[in-house]
């Protein structure tokens, strides 16, 4: 390894030195980066867990112990000791594999035995710009679950035949994963890690994992793992005063201490730039995922996440050295940002004085778009422009749309809860709504159980409650998300031109009154209406003017009595009349047409 380079920030590979390596005839390299520490004794299985003293190597800050009679399976530690003779025992930061919670030691594991049967899926890649991507987000361990017993999981191998043929009936073409590296609380659902190389052993081994994502891309599913930079764990055996000295985080509680209760990522150190680049690049070379979304940017963009505090410099040139240098080892891989800040050219090339992500989350949008279904029907003409705001602002940067965990938690009720009226007002009002996410330009990420119209809020210790398919809107409500993606992934004018501002019109956005919306989305080969009735009325004869239009053809209608609508619809082709169509719209509906 260039150490220069690795003190300098420049490593995407650091991870091909330190950790534990599987040596090609026999044995085990172990080495660890610990500049402050006086000694380091490897333990293990592999001795008895005695102290085995590692040699520093390189400049002095480096240790290494080589292990003839080690191998892939087995369990180590390094016992680091500090200035006053004291000494923690700590996983490796760079290892491949660990225990299960409580339990800490790191595990030996070799890359190197499982091989990828996934040519064509990685010669074929893309970022999906001009693409279809329609994205469900998971938390692994309670999609399902083999009993009622919350550490009770299937593993990575068992979820292959679980998941993958769900997503193919349902039409997401690509998974979200929440983090995967090892962390020891489930209830931080893996957003404080302590093994950031380290699959977490909940779901099993490396190669299980690498045997998913295999799965996953044979089925023509991407794979985008979710990566925490900003910040990490606070346990002692972990990262935390790693060498005894705060080697990783700020050595000032004001700024070292996240507003979760966690470490935060010194980012002007170089060491900490190579070990977050290696791990990011590490997640994308090693399991060949096809994404990375990274957690709270806006935390790296400004000092603990707070405009007033100013732009932490530091941290936002890592970022774009981070991202401007796994664009060139991954050209088709996705990095996209959770940031709900107005920071601008977040989705800018990095050349272009950006920070290099192909695409950013829509906080506003999305808390837009809730907030006005919140609201009664009777107080939506006065806030009709909250849903046309998005337009406003959507060219400045390559937006998704998120629904996603944390709008299902934490007492915010998911996303069908979130409708107002009673329970039977609900479910038209959510048909519709996603029919509008769907219809709105940007790419679509959906999570977990919102398909099925959850009303219980997402607890990590529980699998989806598939049990209320039983009742009939609810199955009639899933029943129309799998129709409405599949609509998606086969109509490019829903996706095409989600970025050139000739992709998208207004046909009308001044309805305030009837709460009506309606507007064109278009790409070389195809034009699509769609019209939104968002009051609690019907709307009798409306009327709106579609250049060029002979005819519409109905794509689909939330409001249809097969998704638990009011309408028997036989009749699929709508005349037009001199570029004027006419409809009836029923309370809390929503059309889509193909434009002939």
């Amino acid at each position: 390894m260039d150490v220069y380079g690795f003190y300098t920030g420049q490593i995407f590979d650091a991870y091909q030195f330190l950790g534990a390596h599987v040596e090609p005839i026999r044995g085990v390299s172990f080495r660890t980066f610990a500049p402050s520490a006086t000694r380091i004794s490897l333990i293990g299985e592999f001795n008895g867990w005695e102290e085995w003293t590692m040699n520093r190597v390189h400049d002095g800050n480096f240790w290494e112990c080589y292990v003839e009679n080690a191998e892939p399976g087995q369990m180590y530690k390094y016992r680091i000791y500090k200035t006053d003779g004291s000494f923690t025992d700590h996983c490796d930061p760079y290892g491949f594999g660990m225990e299960l919670r409580p339990d800490t030691a790191s595990i030996v594991r070799n890359l190197k035995d499982y091989t990828f049967h996934d040519e064509v899926w990685m010669r074929k890649r893309s970022d999906h710009k001009e693409e279809p991507l329609n994205i469900y987000e998971l938390h692994f361990g309670s999609f399902k679950k083999p009993t009622g017993e919350p550490d009770d999981w299937y593993t990575y191998t068992e979820m292959i035949d679980i998941l993958i043929p769900y997503l193919k009936e349902y039409g997401y073409n690509y998974i979200e994963i929440m983090p995967l590296s090892e962390h020891p609380c489930d209830e931080s659902w893996g957003y404080q890690n302590t093994g950031f190389f380290s699959p977490t052993s909940r779901y099993g081994t490396a190669m299980q994992l690498m045997e998913f994502i295999d799965a996953c891309h044979q089925n023509d599913i991407g794979v985008i793992m979710d990566f925490v930079p900003v910040h990490f764990a606070v346990d002692g055996y972990a990262l935390a005063n790693y060498d005894g000295t705060p080697l990783y985080e700020y050595p000032n509680s004001d700024v070292g201490i996240s507003e979760w209760g966690s470490c935060n990522f010194m980012h002007s150190r170089g060491e900490v730039r190579s070990f977050l680049q290696s791990a990011a690049n590490y997640w994308l070379s090693e399991y060949h995922a096809d994404g990375i979304r990274m957690d709270a940017i806006s935390r790296i963009i400004y000092w603990q996440g707070d405009p007033a505090r100013g732009v932490n410099d530091n941290a936002v040139a890592f970022i774009r050295d981070m991202n401007r240098g796994l664009k060139e080892l991954h050209p088709t891989a996705i990095l996209s940002a959770e940031d709900s800040t107005s920071y601008p050219g977040v989705t800018r090339s990095v050349r272009e004085g950006g920070l290099g992500f192909d695409y950013k989350w829509d906080m506003g949008w999305m808390n837009d778009t809730l907030d006005y279904f919140r609201m009664g029907a009777e107080y939506r003409s006065r806030d009709y422009h909250k849903l046309t705001f998005s337009m406003m602002y959507y060219y400045n940067d390559a937006y998704l749309l998120p629904f996603s965990h944390d709008e299902t938690v934490h007492g915010k009720a998911t996303i069908l809860q979130k409708m107002n009226g009673d329970y039977e007002e609900k479910f038209p009002q959510a048909r519709a709504l996603y029919l509008y996410m769907y219809a709105h330009p940007g790419k679509k990420l959906n999570f977990m159980g919102n398909e099925i119209g959850q009303l219980r809020e997402w607890d990590e210790k529980r699998e989806q409650d598939w049990d209320i398919l039983k009742y009939p809107v609810h199955d009639a409500f899933h029943r129309f998300i799998k129709d409405l993606n599949h609509i998606y992934l086969k109509s490019p004018a829903l996706f095409q031109w989600d970025y050139s501002t000739d992709g998208f019109r207004w046909l009308d956005c001044h309805q305030e009154e009837r709460c009506i919306y309606a507007f064109e989305r278009k790409c070389p080969s195809q034009r699509i209406a769609a019209i939104f009735n968002f009051s609690d009325q019907e709307q009798k004869d409306y009327t709106f003017t579609l250049e060029g239009a002979k005819s519409l053809e109905l794509l689909i209608a939330s409001d249809t009595d097969i998704y638990a609508g009011t309408k028997h619809r036989q009749e699929r082709i709508l005349p037009v009349e001199n570029e004027q169509v006419t409809i009836t719209l029923s309370p809390y509906s929503a059309l889509l047409y193909l434009i002939n």
